[in-house]
């Protein structure tokens, strides 16, 4: 360092809001935060791969049976597991989570009205149940798709 130069001092800026800073995306989470959500997608993976879309891709005669009730045959059935499947893959990769629970939401509406117009409501709360979770974590991973969004743009 030369005579003539000045030591650089750093300043602490303290901010008095909430709000975050420039620049940040607004995602800091505490650990356990961020361990609770990890936990809930990996949960909720769990039950629709091996509770909801197993039933289905392995024509258990219960989902069979529901979906003759339905009139949507054996191609409804693998349809709708196919779904629940792809669903909970989604719900593990970071990137695609966000959009995983969208569409699960999306799919538990269908199973809603279905419930109500065609078994008279018999678990028609299991659905909606299943929707809070599920958008809690679209919302809470939303930041998450702006990767693989920008890479859909850059090639476009």
């Amino acid at each position: 360092m030369s005579e003539t130069t000045a030591p650089v001092t750093r300043v602490a800026s303290v901010s008095c809001s909430a709000a975050p800073a420039a620049g940040t995306k607004g995602t800091a989470r505490s650990k356990g935060a961020r361990i609770s959500l990890r936990a809930l997608q990996i949960v909720l993976a769990l039950f629709y791969a091996f509770a909801s879309a197993l039933p289905k891709l392995i024509a258990h005669p219960s989902a069979v049976e529901s979906f003759d009730t339905l009139g949507w045959g054996s191609a409804g059935m693998y349809t709708i597991g196919a779904l629940e499947l792809a669903g909970a893959i989604g719900l593990l990769i970071p990137a695609l989570a966000s959009v995983a629970a969208g569409a699960l939401s999306a799919l538990m509406v269908g199973a809603f009205i279905t419930q109500i117009t065609a078994f008279e409501g018999e678990y028609a709360a299991t659905p909606l149940i299943l929707i809070v979770p599920l958008a809690l974590i679209a919302w809470a991973r939303r930041q998450d798709v702006a990767g693989p969004v920008r890479l859909v743009r850059r090639e476009a």
